[in-house]
C-alpha cells in the first residue's frame, strides 16, 4: 500500500487526457498509468482511492493540528498563552474574519475530501466486477465514503448552514461553480449516505488489526444518531444509538478514562471512530501531511501529531486550559449539595490539588527517574492540558509527534447523546440515569440518585457532556445546538481573566464564508450577506 499512496494523492483530484498521433498498432494505452479513465478499474486502486479519501482527515484544517485550535478555543475550554499568535489567536478572542487561515484551511480540506470520495463513487459505478470477492470489497469502500461524505457535509451544515453540495463527480468537473443549496437539503443528502452505508451488508463490524482505522458499521450509526440528533429528531437519534449497546456490538466503555487518551489506546474497546496516528503511520498515510502541511520533519511520518507537543506544557504551551473549563469540574455534590470535585478533572488537567488536577507528572518515567512536582505557581492562575498528553511517560516531547490516536466518536459520548435523546422525550427515569451514571462510575464519580425533571435533567446532561469530553472538541458544537453559545461564551469570557470581554456576535452563530471561496465561486460570493454568511 505504501508504493502507491503518494502517486494516489496526486491523482485523486487529477482526470488526465490523452491526444496524440495518427492511431495505428503501436499505439498501446499502458493500462497502469494514472488516468482517470483507465487506472480505477481493479480492486486494488479503489482501495487506494477510499485510503486517499481519509488521508484528507490530515489535511490542514482538520486533524493535523487546526481543528482541535478552532473547537477548543472557540468553545473555550481552551485560551491563549503568550506564545498563540495569528490565526489561532483570532479563534480565541473572536476577532477573525474572512480571510482567517485556519478556518479556511477547514472549509477546503472538508471539500477536499468531498471531491475524493465522489471519484470513488463515480469510478466506482464504471466498473463492473465479476469476482465476488471485489464485488464485496467494492461496496465496503462505498459504505466507507459515504461515511467519510457525510462526515464533511456534517461539519459544512452545521457550521456553516447552506452550503455548496457537490454529490457527484461529473457535475463536480464540469461545472464546479455550484450555489449554495439549503441546509435542509444538505442534511437530506447526510441522512441518505449514511443510511445506505449502513444498509451495506458489506460493511464490516470489527476489521482486522491491519485495517484499524477504517469506518466500521458502528461508527456509520454513530454519525447517523449524531445527525438525527442535531437535527432533534430525538426518535429516530435513540434508535439509532441504541442500536450500538446490543449485539453484533460489543463496545465498551474502557475501564480507565486515562487509558482512552494514552499512548495504547487503539485497543480500548470504547473507541468507535479514531484519528488513527500509528496505524495510519503504516498506511503511509500521514507523510505528506505534517501538522504544518509542509514536508518539514517527516521522520516516523507523523500524522495527527501536534497536539500534545503545542498543548504541551513542558514543551510549546501554546495554550492553556481555561479558568472556566478548571471551575466546572467543581460544582454541588449529587447527594448532599456540598461543593464537590469531579475525579475527571485529574485526568484532565495539571494544577492545584484544590482545583482537582494533577499535581504530579512523569510518574511513569524510565527506571531511576524521579517524580516532578507541576508547578502550579502561574502569576496568572493558569492551569495546564493533560488530557492527550504523555508526561506520565517523558518529561518533555522535543518533537511534534505523538502517537495518541484522536477521539472522533466514543463510546461515552454516544452514550450521553442517548441519553439526551431520553430526556429530550420527557423520559427523565431510569434509562438516561443509567447511562449518565454509569459514565460518570467508570471515573469513580458520586452518582446520581435521579435526575428530576426535564429542565434539571437537561442542565445535568450538559455538565456531563463538558466535564467527560472536555478537551476532545465537543463543546462548541453542543452549545451551538443547544442554542446555548452566544449566552455562554460571553458570560465566561467576561470574567476570565486577561479578557473581560463578550466578544460573541450574532454573527457568529454561522462561521463566515471564506474569502477562498468567495473569491473563488461567483455563485457563492453573490449570496453572501453582509459580507459573513
Amino acid at each position: 500500500m505504501k508504493k502507491y499512496i503518494h502517486q494516489l494523492l496526486l491523482i485523486a483530484g487529477l482526470i488526465t487526457t490523452f491526444s496524440g498521433c495518427k492511431k495505428s498498432r503501436l499505439d498501446l494505452v499502458d493500462q497502469s498509468a494514472y488516468a482517470y479513465d483507465t487506472y480505477f478499474t481493479n480492486i486494488g486502486a479503489l482501495n487506494q482511492a477510499t485510503i486517499a479519501s481519509y488521508a484528507t482527515l490530515l489535511h490542514p484544517g482538520l486533524w493535523a493540528r487546526e481543528y482541535y485550535y478552532i473547537f477548543d478555543l472557540m468553545g473555550n475550554e481552551a485560551k491563549r498563552a503568550s506564545f498563540l499568535l495569528g490565526a489561532e489567536q483570532e479563534l480565541g478572542d473572536y476577532s477573525f474574519g474572512t480571510n482567517n487561515a485556519d478556518l479556511s484551511a477547514l472549509w477546503s480540506s472538508l471539500y477536499r475530501m468531498i471531491f475524493r470520495t465522489n471519484l470513488v463513487i463515480d469510478r466506482a459505478a464504471a466498473w463492473n466486477p465479476t469476482a465476488t470477492s471485489d464485488r464485496a470489497k467494492l461496496n465496503q469502500y462505498l459504505a466507507e465514503v459515504k461515511f467519510l461524505r457525510a462526515y464533511a457535509y456534517f461539519h459544512l451544515v452545521t457550521l456553516w448552514g447552506d452550503v455548496p453540495l457537490y454529490i457527484d463527480y461529473q457535475t463536480t468537473i464540469q461545472n464546479n461553480y455550484l450555489s449554495r443549496s439549503p441546509a435542509a437539503d444538505v442534511w437530506k443528502q447526510i441522512e441518505k449516505d449514511l443510511t445506505e452505508a449502513e444498509e451495506t451488508t458489506e460493511l464490516p463490524v470489527v476489521y482486522p488489526a491491519v485495517e484499524l482505522g477504517r469506518a466500521t458499521k458502528g461508527a456509520v450509526i454513530a454519525l447517523l444518531g449524531k445527525v438525527y440528533l442535531y437535527q432533534k429528531k430525538w426518535g429516530l437519534a435513540q434508535s439509532s444509538f441504541e442500536k450500538l449497546m446490543n449485539t453484533p456490538y460489543t463496545y465498551k466503555l474502557d475501564p480507565s478514562f486515562d487509558n482512552v487518551f494514552s499512548t495504547v489506546n487503539q485497543n480500548t474497546p470504547e473507541n468507535i471512530f479514531q484519528i488513527m496516528n500509528q496505524q495510519w503511520t503504516d498506511w503511509a498515510i500521514g507523510s505528506p501531511y505534517y501538522m504544518f502541511g509542509n514536508g518539514a520533519e517527516q521522520v516516523g511520518k507523523q500524522t495527527h501529531s501536534g497536539r500534545a507537543m503545542e498543548y504541551g506544557w513542558n514543551d510549546w504551551k501554546n495554550v492553556y486550559i481555561s479558568n472556566s473549563a478548571v471551575k466546572a469540574f467543581t460544582y454541588p455534590d449529587p447527594l448532599t449539595g456540598n461543593s464537590y470535585t469531579d475525579p475527571r478533572a485529574r485526568s484532565t488537567f495539571y494544577g492545584t490539588a484544590a482545583s482537582g488536577g494533577d499535581t504530579m507528572y512523569c510518574q511513569q518515567c524510565a527506571a531511576g527517574a524521579k517524580n516532578f512536582p507541576f508547578d502550579a505557581s502561574d502569576p496568572q492562575g493558569d492551569y495546564r492540558w493533560k488530557k492527550y498528553e504523555y508526561y506520565n511517560l517523558v518529561e518533555k516531547y522535543g518533537d511534534p509527534k505523538s502517537p495518541i490516536n484522536g477521539q472522533v466518536i466514543r463510546l461515552a459520548d454516544v452514550m450521553l447523546m442517548l441519553a439526551e435523546a431520553y430526556i429530550q422525550q420527557g423520559n427523565t427515569g431510569d434509562a438516561p440515569l443509567a447511562l449518565i451514571d454509569s459514565v460518570r462510575s467508570r471515573s469513580h464519580a458520586v452518582l446520581y440518585a435521579n435526575l428530576g425533571d426535564q429542565t434539571n435533567a437537561m442542565k445535568i446532561l450538559m455538565r456531563e457532556r463538558q466535564l467527560e469530553l472536555c478537551g476532545e472538541q465537543c463543546r462548541y458544537f453542543d452549545l451551538l445546538r443547544w442554542g446555548i453559545i452566544k449566552q455562554t461564551i460571553n458570560a465566561e469570557k467576561a470574567v476570565e481573566p486577561g479578557s473581560g470581554t463578550q466578544p460573541f456576535l450574532d454573527k457568529h452563530l454561522l462561521f463566515p464564508i471564506p474569502d477562498v471561496e468567495k473569491n473563488y465561486n461567483p455563485n457563492v460570493a453573490k449570496d453572501i450577506k453582509n459580507g459573513w454568511n
